[in-house]
């Protein structure tokens, strides 16, 4: 059994039980494979990223095999405003935010279709000189571990985003996307939309940023903000110290 999330933003724990840790969110329109069920709670495993995980069994919509293959047919759209409104069919609105795939709005692309969208959206590959365009959209939005969305989103999230909207695929987590891409030997090399990626005492990557031209920056770290990248790390321009400690650059396209 497949299914497609119908609400706005649905938290992915790593355990079955409210009070489990966020490990990563659906947005509205993510379709994922059920792997295992309960009356409470169901394990699933994202269509985009592989990622597993656990959700509200209220909260998504059940799609048979045929229903999902049709609709993983057509090409991906996302909505391209912070917020968004879906119409029902009763006339009743659905909140979504940036990054929602609205794929399934399009008509026949699900016999259950019961939304429609009138809004902007994107679909396709957009040159890599657009990531940073896409990447501001986020700025400021609030730290939030497991969070996808311009109303919280983690390190991780907010470059896994940005590189969805513009119709490429990263893992999800920061030590994933770090396996991703040809690493840089030089900063110098490096291009706005690569990846730096920074680890903990351990050697364990623990976060992602995008740069930008000029030795900047952006990343999630308390909200989506920009800073200046050396060959040490991130220089938190608010507080005048290195934040984080620089392990490698990758060029992931």
């Amino acid at each position: 059994m497949y299914g497609i999330a119908n609400l706005s933003i649905v938290p992915i724990r790593s355990e079955a039980r409210d009070a489990s840790e966020q490990v990563s969110q659906l947005l509205f329109g993510e379709t994922f494979l059920v792997l295992e069920q309960n009356k409470q709670w169901t394990k699933i495993q994202c269509v985009f990223d592989a990622y597993e995980g656990w959700i509200d069994t209220k909260q998504f919509l059940a799609l048979t095999e045929e229903q999902f293959l049709k609709l993983d047919k057509y090409d991906k759209k996302f909505n391209t405003n912070l917020v968004e409104f879906l119409t029902k069919a009763n006339n009743e609105l659905t909140t979504i935010v940036l990054g929602a795939d609205v794929t399934s709005t399009q008509p026949n692309a699900l016999d259950i279709n019961i939304y429609s969208f009138d809004g902007d959206s994107t679909e396709g590959i957009k040159a890599k000189n657009n990531l940073i365009k896409t990447a501001l959209l986020y700025l400021n939005s609030p730290y939030l571990w497991g969070g996808k969305s311009p109303f919280g989103i983690d390190c991780s999230g907010f470059t896994q985003m940005v590189y969805k909207l513009n119709g490429y695929k990263l893992y999800r987590d920061a030590y994933q996307q770090a396996e991703q891409g040809e690493p840089l030997s030089f900063i110098e090399e490096s291009e706005p939309g690569d990846l730096a990626f920074f680890d903990n005492e351990d050697g364990k990557i623990t976060h992602v940023g995008i740069l930008m031209n000029d030795n900047y920056i952006i990343h999630a770290s308390g909200k989506v903000r920009i800073d200046r990248l050396d060959h040490l790390g991130i220089y938190n321009v608010d507080n005048g110290k290195h934040t984080h400690k620089l392990r490698v650059i990758k060029k992931i396209i």
